[in-house]
């Protein structure tokens, strides 16, 4: 099959504009099933306009379609049984922080996806390339494993906790989550390290040269750009303090939640038992639970709410205890009698 050159010899162009084009459509409609979605459709049309498909590419290419279709479709089914996708709820009355939603999508999607668009790309394909089964190979596929098996197991672990009724509220401790608070962001932070450790194979075994080459390594900005998004943007940021806020001030199962930081790793997965008497440096450092992520009750609580929250608990405690006097003097008059 020829090789189809289409606007750079990267794909750069083809699979930004791309991009735009799905995100934009997606954005029109307003329903977002276009974040997996759009890697699946970029990898699949470098693959195709490559021209070449060496293993390693077709690997590295269904590997990436692997994560965004069960990304999608994981999305898909919690829309279904739910019947709705209330994440834009706060979003979809103001034009521009919808579309600014959407044109972050679009820079997430095109970076994290660099890897496999370099490796396909003809300035890449143009070279020879290592037979498939490299050492760097068999270790980015075990790793990709084990990512994929962490991200998809603790997202069905959470969804099935959370659907039981009698969890409401109750910390989710249970499985991957036993070991680590996010064990779904860990997982797709493995995941996209072990697909550009594939990718970077040809470069890496020094069958690449020139830009083809720094182009290759250039591509490692997809994972760290990932990695930056979970730790500091929508992920850990958005789902540690302000969690851990939240609860504190409705008071809904405050105590067990900060038992279960205390002895749980914020993001590797490692035993509880030997996380909970570590120093607290080195969970601040090794373990990454930097303290943009800590909650300081005295600092970061709406004190009024904690109040008022206690006030109500306590009128609460005043009518029982009430209810229960007027039930014992009733008792004890109806034996008398």
């Amino acid at each position: 099959m020829a090789v189809v050159h289409a606007l750079d010899d990267y794909y750069l162009a083809i699979t930004l504009l791309i991009t735009i084009g799905y995100q934009l459509f997606f954005f029109s409609i307003a329903f977002n099933f276009a974040g997996g979605t759009n890697f699946v459709w970029l990898a699949i049309i470098t693959l195709a306009f490559s021209g070449h498909h060496h293993a390693r590419q077709i690997v590295c290419s269904i590997f990436i379609m692997l994560w965004g279709a069960r990304l999608s479709g994981f999305l898909l089914f919690r829309i279904i049984k739910t019947g709705k996708d209330d994440r834009f709820d706060d979003k979809r009355d103001k034009f521009f922080s919808f579309l600014g939603f959407w044109v972050f999508q679009m820079v997430w999607v095109w970076t994290v996806s660099l890897p496999v668009t370099i490796l396909n790309s003809p300035n890449v394909t143009k070279f020879n390339q290592p037979a498939f089964g490299t050492g760097r190979d068999i270790a980015g596929v075990i790793l990709f494993a084990i990512g994929f098996i962490l991200e998809s197991v603790s997202d069905i672990q959470k969804y099935l906790f959370r659907s039981d009724p009698s969890n409401k509220g109750k910390v989710c401790d249970i499985g991957f989550f036993t070991w680590t608070r996010h064990p779904n962001y860990f997982g797709e932070i493995i995941i996209q390290f072990s697909i550009f450790m594939i990718a970077v194979s040809p470069s890496a075994y020094g069958y690449m040269t020139g830009q083809a080459y720094n182009a290759q390594y250039v591509a490692i900005l997809g994972p760290f750009f990932l990695t930056l998004l979970l730790m500091f943007v929508s992920g850990l940021t958005l789902q540690e303090r302000p969690g851990a806020k939240k609860r504190y001030e409705s008071g809904n199962h405050w105590e067990s939640f900060s038992r279960y930081t205390k002895r749980t790793s914020i993001l590797i997965p490692f035993p509880p038992q030997l996380y909970e008497p570590l120093p607290t440096i080195i969970k601040r450092t090794i373990f990454l639970e930097f303290p943009i992520y800590v909650f300081d009750p005295a600092k970061h609580a709406d004190q009024s709410k904690v109040r008022e929250r206690e006030a109500e608990e306590g009128n609460n405690q005043d009518q029982r205890d009430g209810q229960h006097s007027h039930d014992g003097l009733a008792d004890g008059q109806s034996r008398t009698e």
